[in-house]
């Protein structure tokens, strides 16, 4: 995987990162069927979060499902596979950040 050196903080900075991220990514135009094609769903998951109402839902959905490491190095590489770099840069910015604050308390 791409973001396999920064796997063990990505979790915590999804995590932490949720609410923002929330309005950053743009989950249409590819990117569930992205998440579909690296096993990060399944098609149960996929059709389900398809039928939500909003964006906002269905990214939430996703990032509900984001419970290892390896599920938010998916979602990194299933965001730069639709052209969202934008947000892989402010997850992985602010992983240096989130784990300095977890380490810190």
């Amino acid at each position: 995987m791409i973001f396999s050196e920064q796997a063990s903080h990505l979790l915590a900075a999804v995590t932490s990162l949720k609410s923002q991220l929330s309005e950053l990514i743009e989950p249409d135009f590819g990117l569930l069927d992205q998440l579909l094609s690296l096993d990060l769903l399944t098609r149960r998951q996929y059709t389900k979060i398809r039928c939500q109402q909003t964006a906002f839902e269905r990214i939430d959905a996703v990032l509900d499902l984001m419970t290892t490491e390896d599920h938010c190095c998916k979602l990194l590489t299933a965001l730069e596979r639709t052209d969202q770099q934008h947000v892989v840069n402010f997850i992985t910015q602010n992983e240096s950040k989130t784990n300095y604050d977890l380490n810190s308390r």
